[in-house]
């Protein structure tokens, strides 16, 4: 028996919730309710959830049902868990990426990713608030801000520490234990960047693994989404539900054979010893004293576990000139194809509705401007410009085989090591290739970095690879998380929300 079950949720994991539910002292009734209880005491001042799903204690009940009868679907049976915003779900919730503009948008049918959770017999609790079009509306919005939910805060320090983009709601929820795990996206570190503030497991696979069908996009090349969770074999089970082949979405079919149906296999200690791990030291120079420190004392656990560091590391693009142009000119041609097979109710159907929504409302819409939905608007949406041409390009060599590939060649690497979303996450995602965060630390004597964020905080460590490299990731990922168990729950304050 479970004598406190409000106590009992807290950090407890997927794992521990099966075993409840088949031992009789829980049921996912039970698990949907203790979650409801907690969103309705603290989520008000986090704001990280945008809304519930009112059906969730009905599948609660059936998945039950279906446990009574003697079937259980897998890991995630009865589970409940949340979905970031941008991703469609086929039922009584609206899909809106944090836009007021869809405020009242249901989608059609399930995105691939909802589909394969329910499915596994996950609860679809409800959905996380985002930074608005994921943080690709203005270059001065906060992150973790929408127009529809107002601004997420970080559980660990609100309105004091960073929360982390896009995928802020995500973060916030499954690190104050409002939910079991969640799903994010990220272009280019909206996984890897609330999982590291929140002190969670994020993974950003590669390109291809999981399928981005009913997701609001930016671009075609680097958006996916990904699990968030508090620990590495939670995230697993949730990526191993989420990926495989979607006719819907070619990229899938490319590599396929490259998908495994359960990540939780590669949970292994022992390879460790036989790890060789790269540190980029041009990637850490910007780094203060404290985060700088958490990053020292990784490399050291890493090598009393058996690993071997090779330090410094090289990359070849290190001084490359990044662009946004990718972003940009993928963005018109993917939203406008999303925007306009939206229901005819839906007030925009396409970027320049959108931006003139926004002008019509700009008292709610536009407290931080839509100077990038513009800037995006000015192109062609036909993909055609050679300067489009020219920065996809150079993504695609750069970033992968002339920068991480490089240097994992170079030096027969298994991964390079950077500290939460510094440099590295980007880089991973320029590539398309995987990377994986896991709580490092925490900094207790920050800086205001570029941006005006407060370094203070939660500290994740991130291992980036190559392509389809989870498996070996997901290992290393493992191996420090359960010799330095950094994680601890945030203090909260109690604050009825109204969703």
């Amino acid at each position: 028996m479970i004598s406190d079950k409000k106590s009992w949720i807290i950090e407890a994991t997927i794992t521990d919730m099966q075993q409840a539910m088949a031992s009789g002292a829980l049921t996912s009734m039970d698990l949907v309710q203790l979650y409801l209880e907690r969103i309705q005491t603290y989520d008000g001042e986090l704001r990280s959830i945008i809304e519930l799903n009112p059906d969730a204690l009905r599948i609660a009940k059936e998945l039950d049902q279906e446990r009574e009868a003697g079937g259980v679907r897998g890991p995630l049976h009865g589970i409940p868990v949340l979905l970031k915003d941008n991703l469609d779900t086929g039922d009584k919730m609206h899909t809106s990426a944090g836009s007021i503009s869809l405020a009242d948008s249901y989608a059609a049918c399930d995105s691939f990713v909802a589909a394969q959770l329910r499915r596994a017999g996950a609860v679809l609790l409800g959905k996380a608030n985002m930074t608005e079009w994921a943080n690709f509306m203005s270059n001065t919005m906060w992150a973790g801000y929408s127009s529809r939910n107002g601004l997420t805060l970080n559980p660990y320090g609100p309105g004091e520490f960073f929360i982390g983009g896009s995928s802020s709601g995500s973060g916030a929820a499954v690190a104050a234990n409002l939910a079991a795990a969640a799903v994010g996206t990220e272009t280019s570190g909206s996984i890897i960047s609330p999982s590291s503030q929140c002190s969670l497991v994020g993974i950003k696979p590669t390109i291809g693994l999981v399928s981005r069908t009913g997701i609001i996009p930016i671009t075609n090349t680097q958006d996916t989404a990904g699990p968030m969770a508090r620990t590495v074999k939670d995230a697993t089970i949730l990526l191993s539900a989420m990926a495989g082949r979607d006719e819907q979405d070619e990229v899938t079919l490319i590599d396929a054979g490259h998908v495994h149906p359960d990540y939780t296999v590669f949970l292994d200690t022992a390879y460790m010893k036989q790890a060789r791990i790269g540190i980029p030291r041009y990637y850490y120079k910007h780094l203060d004293p404290d985060r700088l420190e958490i990053v020292e004392a990784a490399m050291q656990v890493l090598r009393d576990l058996g690993a071997t560091i090779v330090d410094p590391v090289e990359l070849p693009c290190q001084d490359t000139k990044w662009d946004s142009n990718v972003l940009r000119y993928e963005f018109k041609k993917y939203v406008n194809d999303y925007l306009r097979q939206l229901d005819a109710s839906v007030p925009v159907h396409s970027l320049a509705e959108v931006i003139a929504y926004n002008a019509a409302h700009a008292e709610k819409a536009l407290k931080y401007g839509q100077e990038t939905l513009i800037w995006a608007e000015q192109t062609s949406g036909t993909l055609t410009e050679p300067e489009y041409r020219a920065s996809l390009q150079r993504n695609q060599q750069w970033a992968g085989p002339r920068g991480i590939d490089h240097a994992l060649e170079e030096h027969r690497l298994d991964t390079l090591l950077f500290l939460g979303n510094e440099y590295g996450s980007d880089l991973a995602a320029r590539a398309g290739y995987p990377s994986i965060t896991v709580p490092g630390g925490y900094a207790k004597n920050g800086v205001i970095a570029p941006g005006g964020y407060q370094t203070s905080g939660p500290q994740g460590i991130t291992f980036v690879g190559t392509a389809y490299s989870e498996p070996t990731l997901i290992k290393l990922a493992y191996s420090f998380e359960q010799a330095t168990r950094h994680r601890f729950p945030p203090t909260l304050t109690e604050g009825t929300t109204t969703i």
